[in-house]
């Protein structure tokens, strides 16, 4: 690869700092024969492409395509096969030979994306992205939960941890609303990131940008073309992302994976997790012990880059700025070692709901999805079905009630309603009814240890 020579930055309030639009091959940072390789099999999948449509394709612009596709003319890979009255409205094709090394470029690898962005490049801007994006503050965590019931102290835990961006381990029962509660905080993650479409890593592309983890910014599209436009196309902007994982994950998922359909990598969740969110669902489920898991991630947190190499053999390093979010329902001592324990930076327990916490919850339950709430019935709910059976308040009981309610009057005709009726039907639906009663035990609150 050349040397890279840098042709500034964009910046504007609130957006990220990005590279500005290459005006020339040598200002990609990419060699020639990477772009000629890139133009030529795109043509070659097109069969004839106008200037402009290459320019969108590959993510280049007009500047850097015409001298990509005068180096192709000049070797006879490519001709000219119309040209309009503008000096954009040229349409371009591969000539026989261009077709025949167009073909063998896709055998060896079918990538005909986005032209990608070097890797020194990327690790650059996303420190100055990591610098400039706003820490949590409590205005933040108030506005978030404004109408939840989190307690007070379980707040300022969470904030602290994304505030400083250490990690938070989050346990309890099931079904008291870790995972939730988990995803929520993404929503904390305040301002907008530049995510490249692909990383060149070598000879090797990787893809990171992923739509079902990157999604644009929730603002006005003419504010978002302003704010990008003389910025280099090759990056998305993008909400901080969110990537949760579950009990599937393993060891390998964590590596580069290549794609032979694409012919690229494809970048490892906690990569497209960069500058937001990462959480690990349903820890001391996956076929990796927790332990392990943990200390994979325990140095690219603490030096905020991960290691990856290509196939076991080249390896880079990469940026690693996100916030780790741990959750199980096992109890921390069992699942992991001292050491362990000790390098998770914040420990949250949520347990039953309050009384109060449960009604409020019930409420805004019921608000959601369009049922009558009864204030006689939901005291029954609580008195007598909850504390009759030893049942705790856990944060999943309301929606799971109350879809049950819904459930049984869409299938009677009739529009749904939260009476004492409705309740028993619910809760005769979710539990056995011929069950030995649980002896009724002293409520806990939520949240009831922090540390």
């Amino acid at each position: 690869m050349i040397e890279h020579s840098h042709p500034g930055t964009t910046h504007d309030a609130g957006w990220p700092v990005l590279p500005q639009t290459p005006r020339s091959v040598q200002e990609t940072g990419l060699e020639l024969s990477l772009l000629c390789e890139l133009c030529a099999k795109t043509l070659y999948v097109c069969g004839k492409a106008h200037l402009p449509v290459l320019a969108t394709r590959l993510r280049l612009p007009v500047s850097v395509l015409r001298e990509v596709l005068d180096y192709l003319v000049a070797e006879q890979m490519a001709e000219i096969a119309w040209r309009g009255e503008s000096d954009i409205d040229i349409q371009y094709q591969l000539t026989g030979p261009g077709r025949q090394r167009a073909a063998a470029w896709l055998e060896r690898s079918a990538y005909t994306g986005p032209a990608p962005v070097p890797l020194d490049v990327y690790r650059a801007i996303s420190q100055r992205q990591a610098a400039a994006l706003p820490r949590v503050t409590a205005q933040d965590i108030a506005a978030v939960f404004a109408e939840d019931c989190t307690p007070p102290q379980a707040r300022e835990v969470i904030g602290a941890a994304l505030h400083s961006g250490r990690a938070l381990f989050l346990y309890g029962p099931s079904g008291s609303g870790k995972s939730t509660l988990a995803r929520k905080l993404g929503s904390l993650l305040q301002g907008v990131i530049g995510v490249p479409y692909s990383l060149a890593a070598g000879p090797e592309i990787v893809r990171l940008y992923d739509p079902a983890v990157h999604h644009a910014p929730s603002l006005p599209q003419q504010t978002r073309n302003g704010a990008g436009r003389n910025s280099d196309a090759r990056w998305a902007l993008c909400q901080r992302p969110v990537v949760q994982l579950g009990a599937e994950l393993t060891q390998p998922m964590l590596d580069l994976r290549r794609d032979a359909l694409h012919g690229c990598h494809q970048a490892p969740p906690h990569l497209k997790a960069n500058h937001g969110l990462l959480i690990v669902d349903d820890l001391g489920r996956q076929r990796v012990a927790a332990d392990e898991l943990l200390a994979r991630f325990a140095r690219p947190l603490e030096q905020q880059q991960d290691v990856l190499s290509l196939q076991g053999a080249s390896e880079f390093a990469v940026p690693f700025h996100a916030v780790l979010a741990l959750v199980t329902s096992q109890e921390p001592e069992l699942l992991l070692d001292t050491g362990s324990l000790r390098r998770v930076g914040y420990k949250l327990h949520v347990g039953p709901l309050q009384d109060t916490a449960y009604r409020l919850l019930f409420r805004q339950q019921c608000r959601a999805i369009g049922v009558d709430a009864d204030e006689g019935a939901l005291a029954y709910l609580v008195d007598e079905l909850h504390r009759g059976s030893g049942q705790p308040l856990l944060a999943c009981f309301p929606r799971e009630i109350l879809s049950r309610i819904v459930d049984f009057a869409a299938y009677g005709g009739q529009p749904p309603r939260a009476s004492v009726a409705a309740m028993d039907q619910a809760w005769a639906s979710m539990f056995a009814a011929t069950a030995p009663q649980l002896a009724a035990g002293s409520e806990s609150s939520l949240f009831a240890r922090i540390e």
